[in-house]
């Protein structure tokens, strides 16, 4: 996992592939620090809220940075539908584009696309893989057996 940023925001935070956070290498800058022991403490299992944590939503469009910030307000443990975040940004209709804007979060986990679902009861996509959005989702105590 690879976390990028600077002394007043996170800007990416991706999947390499590598084991969470086994190497930290933590430049002294308070926020890169506090998204570490924020994300050490989340995969340990404890219930953490990740909206104080300072991000910079860059690069994006005008409705993704929206999308985006929708999601960061779903609860730990808890899902929303594609539908329900294109209703909450006032495009009901625009269920797909909201996938698109999904797909393209540049801050996997921070801003929690795992939490959103397909209407249908499945997954959906998730950039980091189908089977690691499954493992966050059941890593918050949701019950992915009842997903498809």
């Amino acid at each position: 996992m690879q976390v990028i940023g600077e002394s007043s925001c996170i800007s990416r935070l991706s999947f390499d592939d590598i084991p969470p956070l086994t190497t930290p290498e933590i430049p002294d800058v308070p926020i890169l620090s506090n998204a570490y022991d924020i994300l050490t403490r989340y995969f340990a299992g404890e219930k953490v809220d990740f909206y104080p944590v300072p991000l910079t939503l860059c690069g994006g469009t005008e409705f993704q940075i929206a999308v985006w910030n929708t999601i960061r307000e779903i609860p730990y443990g808890e899902t929303r539908t594609y539908k329900w975040v294109a209703e909450q940004i006032g495009k009901p209709k625009a269920v797909r584009a909201v996938g698109g804007a999904v797909g393209a979060n540049p801050i996997s986990i921070l801003i929690p696309c795992h939490r959103v679902i397909g209407s249908n009861g499945k997954l959906g996509g998730y950039g980091g893989g189908i089977e690691r959005k499954r493992l966050l989702l059941q890593l918050e105590g949701y019950p992915v057996e009842t997903l498809k």
